[in-house]
């Protein structure tokens, strides 16, 4: 039978609120960093005009179910089309993503800086929480939960009989991690250096055919 701790105020008061508060900070931080170690270079607008039509693609995807299907047809074809499609791109003329990258310097260097500020801050983060909050009981969701989330939850503590609604403290990490894109999103903007979700799309996205994009 699980058991209902109860936890204590120096917790909330030194671990919670801290580990929250340092990830904001270190979130805000890396926005900056990231944008001084971009490079100066304008971007090719060729480049960018095709970001922003596959941009386009992905939010008429999105909001298909709200448009009539016959709307959504007729712009399909205005982006997809093999005549003059704005995302049709004949054979043999596609260029790869990952040759673009690596005969492009800047674009190859461009990469690896967003990797580092990516890599470098979770991993001296995650030390610091390991190291100094391991083994807390950090909070408590109000709601009861299914013991799936047990291994989200209650990282950092192997004891079966704690009620799966309990967080630790490394869970607490986490979500604060991939929890705080909205928060990041208002004090940043949508288009800030740490969505690190959109960045990994980003990575594994080298290759794919933009005319599959709106293909159901």
């Amino acid at each position: 039978m699980a058991e209902d701790l109860v936890l204590d105020t120096a917790i909330r008061d030194w671990v919670l609120i801290p580990l929250s508060v340092v990830m904001v900070l270190i979130g805000i931080l890396r926005h900056f960093v990231s944008k001084l170690m971009r490079s100066s270079q304008v971007p090719d607008p060729k480049i960018v005009k095709e970001g922003q039509v596959i941009v386009r693609a992905r939010n008429l995807r999105a909001g298909a179910n709200f448009i009539p299907p016959k709307a959504f047809r007729a712009r399909r074809v205005y982006f997809s089309n093999e005549e003059n499609g704005l995302l049709f791109v004949p054979k043999g003329q596609a260029q790869n993503a990952q040759a673009q990258m690596f005969s492009d310097p800047n674009m190859a260097m461009d990469m690896m800086k967003k990797n580092l500020s990516m890599i470098i801050p979770q991993t001296l983060t995650f030390a610091w929480v390991n190291f100094f909050f391991s083994g807390f009981v950090a909070a408590k969701i109000p709601f009861p939960l299914t013991q799936r989330f047990r291994s989200m939850l209650q990282n950092g503590i192997d004891l079966s009989t704690v009620d799966v609604s309990y967080v630790s403290s490394r869970s607490w990490y986490f979500l604060n991690l991939f929890g705080l894109r909205g928060l990041f999103s208002l004090i940043l903007g949508e288009e800030n250096a740490t969505d690190d979700t959109q960045r990994m799309m980003q990575m594994s996205g080298f290759g794919f055919d933009p005319s599959k994009i709106l293909c159901l």
